[in-house]
């Protein structure tokens, strides 16, 4: 790990220097961690058409991502329940900070820097009660850990930042699980997921909670409109062959809606969705059912457009008009409600999120 000492003679030493942007890594719109084809695993830059920026080897699997606003700077945390998350130099390729959870939590594999880029918050974990926690970081001390505060629930996963504000928003699944192997669930029956809004500094600003028949509903995943409008993916956790609704709409002081799909898509659903994206303009929201091998679109609304099959896909971002998805077998694709369209085929294996920038 750097120290701050060293930390603070880099920057003393480049001051004088033009600050490097992402156009200086060649303008990628997206981050995405992968498996390649000898193993080994990589934080790829990635253009709206699917061509790479750049290639950076990565020491173990990532999760997802926290790109920098401004500079050639992202923070790749570990798959949960991992305890790194590495400040990567996307021009040099080289590991800035090395990033650990505080003793006793586990990082969620997902984190977001503040509007101004100078603080970084991360998800964490509670090992012992599943008790979440969000972790700030001071960027210009070398990323030194100044503070943590409540997520407001149990099990969060992903945290965004509403736009223009420093605002967050935390999807607190609500599941406990053990870190062994199976990532064993140990509450299921006692479940209370909820979507937390929190300001920078800890206070709660307002909360969701779902009806207490969707208790086992696991909020896992978000996307966040340029009005504010939260769109929230859930993972059912209760009996098999049930077809609950897993995915909903939410506006900071309003009530939820969950959005409806035909029967025959909702079994195919498979009862887990694994990303969720918002058009940028509100043109639409998209989600990925890996396991049922569908992507599902919805209006700005909320209400049902179509669904497209592609095999094990996950990945989801906004492009101009349209969304990427990234699959596992390599695929990148375009998608629209009028299909899907093949952009790149490739041998690395895409993880489960595609980050924009």
């Amino acid at each position: 790990m750097r120290t701050r000492r060293g930390f603070i003679a880099s920057v003393l030493a480049t001051a004088g220097l033009p600050a490097l942007t992402w156009a200086d890594v060649g303008g990628p719109s997206y981050l995405a961690a992968a498996r390649a084809g000898d193993g080994g695993f990589v934080l790829c830059g990635l253009t709206p058409t699917g061509q790479e920026t750049f290639r950076i080897a990565l020491p173990d699997r990532a999760h997802a991502g926290a790109p920098h606003p401004k500079y050639p700077e992202a923070v790749v945390f570990a798959r949960r329940p991992g305890t790194f998350a590495l400040v990567i130099d996307c021009v040099s390729g080289r590991v800035a900070q090395d990033l650990m959870a505080p003793q006793g939590q586990h990082f969620t594999g997902h984190g977001v820097f503040a509007q101004d880029g100078e603080t970084l918050f991360t998800g964490e974990i509670n090992n012992a009660n599943g008790a979440g926690s969000i972790g700030v970081w001071a960027r210009a001390e070398g990323y030194r850990r100044v503070g943590q505060f409540a997520s407001g629930g149990i099990g969060p996963h992903e945290i965004l930042r509403l736009p223009e504000q420093d605002v967050l928003v935390v999807a607190n699944g609500g599941i406990i699980a053990a870190l062994d192997d199976r990532r064993t669930k140990l509450n299921i029956d006692e479940m209370r997921p909820n979507l937390t809004y929190v300001s920078a500094t800890g206070e709660i600003i307002d909360q969701m909670t779902l009806p207490s028949e969707l208790h086992k509903s696991s909020i896992r995943h978000l996307a966040v409109s340029n009005r504010g409008q939260v769109a929230f993916a859930m993972q059912w956790e209760g009996e098999e062959g049930a077809s609950p609704p897993l995915v909903g709409l939410h506006q900071s002081g309003q009530a939820a809606r969950l959005l409806d799909v035909p029967t025959a898509v909702s079994y195919q659903m498979a009862g887990y969705v694994g990303s969720i994206a918002c058009a940028k303009d509100d043109g639409g929201i998209v989600v990925s059912c890996p396991k049922g091998n569908l992507l599902v679109l919805f209006s700005t609304t909320g209400d049902f457009i179509t669904a497209v099959q592609r095999p094990d896909v996950c990945g989801l971002a906004a492009a101009n008009g349209r969304f990427i998805a990234t699959d596992g077998f390599g695929g990148i694709s375009s998608v629209t409600d009028q299909g899907i369209r093949p952009l790149r085929q490739g041998n690395l294996a895409w993880d489960n999120h595609l980050i924009a920038i």
